[in-house]
């Protein structure tokens, strides 16, 4: 059985990612299509061997459209998506638009597959921030054995989350540093080559700025209400990549060995772990792939039942297009029927 999917954003980053998984995995679409702005019209993109022109979504007809890839932003996709939605199709949302709504399932496939069972209500599925999804993949088969309390967590999260402009600005300040250019910093509110950045998002009167607050949220929502999460997010000099020190407290005793043996088993994990120079995962070695990658396990000897790790994975993929395949997958597996 084949399927019409629709990639909405098809130019940008996650768009050109979403085309990408969807050939490699040999999604079972009988026509894909890749859709943007009006100003992108005719621009080709890859789809496997395969080109592919890209339409105006304003002017697509997705009459028979079974689901609709969505990662054009949030102001975008509040508007069309409803739309798309009253089509039939479902569509698989990307930006933070419909997250904490309640009547839409938030979803990471390794850690609550069972939500997409509730598309229905809007014919709307969404994926998490891209930090958030990688951390409860690594939370999840934790949590189930020793039930987390708390976790701080902070993030180093590269270039690529804010976009190809931020990619592009960190490579011409990197030039410009090398042939004494001046430095010009646009998409960032300060120089991002070799600098850090605690600010990603708006701040909110609490102090605390909107990705921070996602993670806690979205992770409350996917995972367990009872979790308390507190975050601080920071851009790091790295195109694509995101990694995070994670500080976990739980209710039970957990050792770092027995969380080492649960995580290998664990859908998504993927541990890489020795003591020594090197027996670690770092942002460049995670680029392409689909796991989410889990080292330094150690105990936490600030707290009870304490333990710290740290997690890489690349933001692109599992933070974003794979997660939505992933989605896609379940859906026609488990709930979507075509009719005959």
């Amino acid at each position: 059985m084949s399927w019409k999917i629709a990639v909405v954003g098809a130019t940008g980053n996650v768009g050109r990612e979403m085309l990408n998984i969807l050939a490699e995995r040999e999604f079972p679409a009988s026509e894909v299509e890749a859709l943007a702005s009006r100003k992108s019209v005719g621009r080709e993109v890859s789809y496997g061997d395969r080109t592919l022109k890209c339409k105006a979504l304003e002017h697509y007809d997705f009459k028979g459209t079974d689901i609709v890839l969505m990662s054009a932003g949030g102001t975008i996709s509040g508007e069309w998506s409803p739309k798309i939605a009253a089509t039939g199709a479902v569509v698989i949302d990307n930006s933070s638009k419909w997250r904490m709504d309640p009547d839409v399932p938030l979803v990471v496939p390794e850690v609550n597959a069972t939500a997409i069972g509730k598309y229905a209500k809007k014919n709307i599925i969404a994926n998490p921030n891209c930090s958030t999804a990688q951390m409860v993949v690594a939370l999840k088969p934790l949590h189930d054995v020793a039930r987390i309390k708390r976790v701080v967590v902070s993030t180093y999260q590269s270039v690529s989350g804010a976009g190809k402009d931020a990619m592009d600005e960190l490579f011409n300040q990197t030039r410009a540093i090398f042939v004494t250019d001046s430095i010009e910093a646009k998409r960032f509110t300060k120089q991002i080559a070799f600098n850090v950045i605690p600010h990603i998002d708006s701040f909110m009167d609490d102090g605390y700025t909107k990705e921070e607050w996602k993670m806690a949220a979205e992770t409350r929502k996917i995972l367990d209400p009872d979790i308390k999460v507190t975050a601080t997010c920071v851009r790091v000099p790295v195109f694509v990549g995101h990694s995070e020190a994670i500080n976990i407290e739980f209710e039970r005793p957990i050792t770092p060995a027995q969380a080492r043996d649960i995580l290998r088993e664990a859908p998504g994990c993927m541990v890489v772990d020795k003591r020594e120079d090197g027996g670690y995962v770092t942002p460049v070695e995670c680029v392409g792939d689909f796991a989410t990658f889990i080292s330094r396990i150690r105990k936490d000897p600030t707290v009870e039942n304490g333990l710290a790790l740290w997690c890489v994975s690349d933001n692109l993929r599992k933070g974003a297009a794979l997660n939505a395949i992933q989605i896609a997958e379940i859906l026609i597996s488990r709930h979507l029927k075509k009719a005959a």
